[in-house]
């Protein structure tokens, strides 16, 4: 047999693992035209074929399937050997996180401290958004360590739990003092898909609290903005407007929600880089701040 490269067999996973020639080509730092040399090489080197083409799309034949399987153990313990042989210390490449806005104000700063410490060869890209999009990425491999509103269900998800925060219905002073809730108010959440809005609807229901409108802002600190001006009423995260509570600024209008949100670190459950595994391991060690 022809001799075969260790990027040869690296290609091919991460072609398995995100889906397209393209993604991989992302992922490896290199051009979309070499991804296809490397494969057209390894099928030359084999005598098989590893993908076939349907349509616009190039998927894995049914002995390409196999490969992928038999591959994928092998290359991730010979990854593993190597980073546990030099304490990770020598880990090198990039990490793509996704986290929400209540992550990224907590625990996400020290997180990455913590990285840049004791992993500077790791590169982070982070990226900020709603937690069933996170979701949505991680599983279609665009993301590889996510921090989620939960709990969350998904066979193709493995979390660990990092904490709660509690939430509190806030408005300004000027509405609280003027009857707050004694009378219709407009009322502002994250969007629908956020696990705040429905504890924002149970709340509601709960106090029968009269609500003129309900409006959405997909970002916590702009919520906080439009409420202080006056503009109605919102359940916010506790730990994100504790100095807007101390100053004043906002004011607590109905009872707090009884539902807290609990937040999780994800990754694929069929995850098998090490260099990702560790880094859900010791995001696995934070807590969200209650």
């Amino acid at each position: 047999m022809k001799r075969i490269a260790i990027y040869h067999l690296e290609t091919l996973l991460w072609i398995a693992r995100l889906g397209t020639f393209r993604a991989a080509a992302e992922r490896l730092n290199t051009t979309q035209p070499a991804i296809s040399a490397r494969v057209r090489e390894l099928e030359d080197r084999l005598g098989i074929a590893i993908f076939r083409r349907e349509g616009r799309r190039m998927v894995l034949t049914t002995r390409g399937r196999r490969l992928v399987q038999q591959c994928e153990p092998i290359w991730a313990g010979f990854e593993k050997v190597l980073l546990e042989a030099s304490d990770f210390s020598g880990a090198s490449g990039v990490v793509r996180v996704g986290s929400g806005e209540i992550a990224a104000a907590s625990c996400l700063p020290g997180f990455v401290q913590a990285i840049e410490r004791d992993l500077p060869g790791v590169t982070l890209e982070i990226e900020l958004d709603l937690t069933t999009r996170m979701l949505q990425q991680l599983l279609s491999g665009t993301s590889d360590v996510v921090f989620l509103g939960g709990p969350v269900a998904s066979p193709g998800v493995r979390t660990l739990p990092i904490g709660s925060v509690g939430l509190v219905w806030l408005a300004s002073r000027a509405t609280v003092e003027a009857g707050g809730f004694a009378q219709a108010l407009p009322v502002w959440s994250l969007p629908a898909n956020s696990p705040i809005h429905g504890a924002m609807l149970e709340s509601i229901e709960a106090n029968a609290a009269p609500v003129r409108t309900i409006g959405t802002c997909n970002n916590v600190r702009t919520l906080v903005e439009i409420v202080s001006g006056g503009g109605g009423a919102a359940v916010l995260p506790e730990t994100m407007v504790r100095a807007e509570i101390a100053s004043g600024l906002l004011v607590e209008v109905l009872p707090r929600p009884r539902r807290k949100i609990h937040f999780e670190v994800a990754i694929r459950a069929r995850e098998r880089d090490p260099l990702v595994l560790e880094l859900f391991r010791r995001a696995g060690e934070l807590t969200i701040e209650l």
